[in-house]
């Protein structure tokens, strides 16, 4: 009998041995859940599936820790101003808050996913740039935002030494600012405090940006200024204060040993 007689009397049998050897030529690359049996799925991890494993690991501890902040406690006026540009929870005067800065930008988004499954901080902020990511974490106690920083940093392999140092870009007192500069800078700055004329202002950028936070905090904490503006995202972080002169002068000298301490620790 020859094997095309044989097909016609065994139709089956043929399609079923054309079935079995697509099957073996298939590569199992994943999850095989089995439908032929009634007990519990199977679940496959192939060599190939190990490698895809290894891989994410990898990625996670190339992330590059640009900013790390850590706010004991937030300062009315700045949280307020936080709360303006806020896209999720707002923080409130008192809370501590942790500021992160990642690299690459997309990174921030398994950074906010070990951050948020550590403890039950709750995310106020998430920016994602081009080059970096920024997160703003908070709660009512201190350890647990301490707490989803450590988990943080040991998932990324990196450390609160080995984040970037904080360079000064530019630093000045302007005092007794006049009115058509006080006017612009209002209308530039619609988030904060407006600046008057004749009060003294005084400004800071920084590189990495996020680090104007810890400056604007601890200059809110030392003197009786009004905060015009805070931006610590982008390339390059700016604060602005305002107020009478005797106290710009307490609130710069402040801001600037906060920086200062973060390159000494």
């Amino acid at each position: 009998m020859d094997s095309r007689l044989s097909r016609q009397l065994n139709p089956a049998s043929a399609d079923d041995r054309a079935i079995q050897r697509r099957r073996s030529s298939l590569r199992i690359t994943g999850t095989d859940v089995s439908g032929e049996s009634s007990g519990a799925s199977c679940v496959i991890t192939t060599d190939s599936e190990g490698r895809r494993l290894a891989r994410q690991s990898s990625h996670v501890q190339s992330i590059e820790l640009r900013t790390y902040v850590f706010l004991d406690s937030l300062q009315p006026q700045l949280a307020a101003y936080m709360g303006t540009v806020s896209q999720g929870f707002l923080p409130i005067p008192g809370d501590a808050c942790l500021w992160l800065e990642v690299s690459p930008g997309m990174a921030v988004h398994r950074v906010t996913d070990i951050a948020l499954k550590a403890s039950t901080v709750r995310l106020g902020q998430m920016v994602v740039e081009r080059a970096f990511g920024s997160i703003a974490i908070y709660h009512r106690d201190q350890s647990n935002v301490l707490h989803s920083g450590e988990v943080v940093l040991e998932a990324i392999g990196s450390s609160i030494d080995r984040r970037s140092r904080c360079d000064v870009t530019w630093t000045e007192i302007i005092r007794a600012i006049t009115p058509d500069h006080a006017v612009l800078i209002n209308r530039l700055n619609r988030r904060g405090s407006m600046i008057q004329a004749g009060m003294s202002m005084f400004i800071l950028e920084t590189e990495p940006a996020g680090y104007v936070l810890i400056a604007a905090n601890e200059a809110e904490k030392g003197s009786n200024i009004t905060i015009v503006d805070v931006k610590a995202v982008g390339a390059f972080g700016r604060l602005t204060l305002a107020g009478r002169e005797g106290d710009v002068e307490e609130a710069a000298a402040a801001a600037m040993r906060a920086v200062a301490g973060i390159n000494n620790r």
